[in-house]
């Protein structure tokens, strides 16, 4: 908890008065390739500027829905669509609800990357890092108040998991659209080839079970693809 406990306070401030968003600039470094390595000052300032334009160009929503959801035959029903994944079957073993959710950081930030695209490659790079960051941790303040609101209900939580993540195929990405209604709720549509626009935005899965899990593995830890350049 200790990452979530750092990010709720200074998030609900960056929503509530419009002040620093609380980035994480390791991730950002990981994104852009460095590791562990302290970046040069040049790309530092770089980092520093698309903070700050992504702080004013972002206009973050998401929405969701709780459906029935049950594992039959290694098939994972959520009354709204059907599928096979080892791996989603894996996180949502013992659930019997699931909650699906979409979320994004609205057009502004497309303007702000095709902008940069056409008049400093170096910064669009940086800026498409930063996005991809900010995005991340916005969910993850939404799926932590989430958390909250069903575990008093008794419910517990599974981590978020998304269409094209491990074997849990893209083409539910469709479902998700359907069941959640995107384009209505937050403005965020499908391309033919599966491509969410606004292009930072994103969807996903989430277990609800009346057991606790002690200890559940997610992001690149729970994920089978182990040449990803951009894995911890």
């Amino acid at each position: 908890m200790g990452r979530m406990a750092d990010l709720m306070e200074p998030m609900e401030e960056w929503m509530r008065t419009g002040e620093r968003f609380p980035w994480d600039e390791g991730e950002i470094l990981r994104y852009l390739g460095y590791g562990r390595q302290k970046p040069e000052e040049n790309v530092a300032e770089l980092i520093r500027q698309c903070e700050r334009e992504l702080e004013d160009m972002a206009a973050p929503k998401a929405c969701w829905r709780e459906f029935p959801m049950a594992i039959r035959e290694h098939v994972v029903d959520m009354t709204c669509l059907q599928t096979t994944s080892k791996s989603l079957e894996r996180n949502l073993k013992d659930c019997e609800r699931i909650l699906l959710f979409g979320a994004t950081l609205g057009s502004r930030v497309d303007v702000l990357l095709q902008r940069y695209g056409r008049l400093q490659m170096s910064k669009a790079v940086v800026l498409e890092a930063a996005s991809v960051t900010m995005l991340e941790s916005w969910c993850d303040w939404k799926n932590e108040l989430l958390r909250r609101e069903f575990q008093e209900k008794g419910w517990y939580m599974r981590p978020r998991f998304s269409p094209g993540y491990g074997d849990f195929p893209l083409e539910c990405q469709r479902g998700v659209d359907r069941a959640l209604e995107l384009g209505k709720r937050i403005g965020v549509t499908l391309t033919d080839s599966l491509l969410m626009v606004p292009s930072k935005s994103v969807t996903a899965v989430m277990g609800l079970s009346r057991k606790p899990r002690a200890c559940t593995v997610h992001g690149c830890e729970a994920c089978g693809k182990k040449d990803c350049q951009y894995r911890r």
